[in-house]
């Protein structure tokens, strides 16, 4: 197994600057952080129709796995929200990724906009915007969005827990790993018609509910995002880049047209690498070696793993622009066929492999693309991802990324899952509590692997009391 430095040994800004320069990236840093309303993390941003939002912290959104079959929400989902509100961010990217119909649900514990839910993600919401308003006085500078989702071909709606997919076109690598045969059907033109549909309803009960923004989503591997890639796709929905964002813009369409007063927003996966899976004698991920050498992948080069081809990433954004769409959230890859890349970590999940680069080179990609974007549009208000392997040093690249306008946002995840107050500690220059730091276990990725709730295992002792959790350790047991 290769051994990468933990960014906890890292003590000085010295020692992480040194560590940065061994593995020759570009990763932004500054050495002393700002405080009080210096703080570029502290610094309002007025979106374009006058709505300004309190500082430059996202809480982006996560699946709990924790709602209830029919898509409502329980306890630990509303836990959940009641902490993003704590957090401090203003910008709440969805807080969760909802989906627009049950088929199109990563899981049967996944929450799903429908009439009879509305009024149970309403009250998350509200119970979001009251535990802010205890702790900061004032919710007027916080937007709050619900990201709608289709889980396309990783759709696991039911108890059974199998995987049901919706598939846009036939994929070399991922029909075979999911055992989806040459048989299975492509979603139709007409079937896709009436999933646009669904989602400029669901955006429709967003607007009744509160939210101030939706957002399309179109990352991960998810349905959105397999449009983005159906090159080989035939029809009004397949191969050239205006039919493959034909989906996109007919939602965004639909939503103007019968919800005008609705933001609408999109994450984007911006680039993607072809699939690794673990080697079979050192258990580090390699890439996986395909027959049919076509592009599958968005934002990616088949062929030169370490090039990017950004060309058509431009062009999408150019898009959303042209369509009036201020945010967007910049992701990369998936977490079923390049974890490594998606969501950089040194402990992998339960299903994935060792690390084959140290996760701070997967942290350095994410930030330069996003500040590559940010320069060629400048209008937009972007949001960066990937910052929670940064543990300690988190706010010395925060704090450099936004003071020199190479992203708008910095978005927390999984560390808003472990340490709540991150983003407030890290604004009022109060010293971070070690103790509750993500450490990228990857515990909230295995435990739904496993058929548990995602959340915060090792650090999070409400976890460790639910049902479940001497599974969860036994099965990182076995897996070690």
């Amino acid at each position: 197994m290769i051994k990468y430095k933990r960014i906890a040994q890292l003590k000085t800004p010295e020692t992480f600057r040194d560590h940065i320069a061994s593995l020759g990236i570009n990763l932004p840093f500054d050495d002393d952080l700002l405080v009080g309303s210096t703080s570029p993390m502290r610094k309002t941003y007025t979106l374009k129709d006058g709505f300004v939002i309190g500082n430059r912290f996202c809480v982006q959104p996560m699946e709990g796995w924790d709602g209830t079959y029919d898509g409502r929400p329980t306890e630990l989902t509303t836990r959940r929200w009641q902490n993003f509100g704590r957090s401090g961010a203003k910008l709440i990217w969805g807080g969760e990724a909802v989906a627009v119909t049950h088929a199109g649900r990563a899981n049967p514990n996944q929450l799903f906009i429908n009439p009879q839910n509305l009024q149970a993600i309403r009250e998350l919401r509200e119970v979001l915007i009251q535990e802010h308003e205890c702790f900061y006085g004032s919710s007027d500078e916080l937007l709050i969005g619900l990201q709608l989702t289709h889980s396309g071909r990783f759709s696991r709606p039911d108890p059974d827990r199998k995987l049901k997919p919706v598939i846009v076109y036939r994929h070399p690598y991922l029909d075979e790993k999911f055992d989806i045969p040459g048989t299975y059907p492509l979603i139709t033109d007409d079937e896709i018609r009436d999933l646009i549909e669904n989602f400029i309803e669901a955006a429709e009960m967003a607007y009744e509910a509160g939210f101030q923004f939706v957002d399309v989503k179109h990352c991960h591997g998810y349905l959105g995002h397999e449009f983005l890639t159906a090159y080989t796709r035939p029809g009004l929905y397949g191969g050239t880049f205006q039919n493959r964002t034909r989906f996109l813009r007919e939602i965004i369409a639909g939503i103007r047209k019968h919800t005008p007063s609705m933001r609408i927003a999109v994450r984007v996966s911006a680039f993607d690498f072809p699939p690794f899976q673990s080697d079979p004698t050192t258990g580090v991920g390699m890439q996986v070696r395909l027959k049919d050498e076509r592009n599958y992948w968005f934002g990616g080069n088949p062929n030169i793993l370490s090039k990017l081809e950004l060309s058509e990433t431009k062009k999408l954004l150019g898009l959303l622009q042209s369509e009036g769409i201020e945010l967007v959230n910049i992701t990369a890859g998936s977490p079923y066929y390049v974890p490594h890349i998606q969501r950089p970590a040194l402990f992998p999940p339960s299903d994935g492999y060792q690390p084959p680069e140290d996760p701070l080179v997967g942290v350095a990609r994410q930030i330069n693309v996003t500040a590559e974007l940010k320069a060629n549009f400048p209008e937009l208000a972007i949001v960066g991802t990937a910052y929670s392997y940064l543990q300690e040093w988190l706010p010395n690249v925060a704090q450099n990324v936004v003071r020199n306008g190479n992203a708008d946002f910095v978005g927390l995840g999984r560390m808003v899952l472990s340490y709540p107050e991150f983003a407030a500690d890290v604004m009022a220059g109060r010293s971070l509590d070690r103790k509750r730091i993500c450490r990228t276990f990857s515990d909230c990725t295995t435990a739904p692997r496993n058929g548990l709730v995602s959340g915060c295992y090792p650090l999070d002792k409400h976890y460790q009391q639910i049902p479940g959790y001497a599974v969860l350790m036994e099965k990182k047991k076995t897996k070690r």
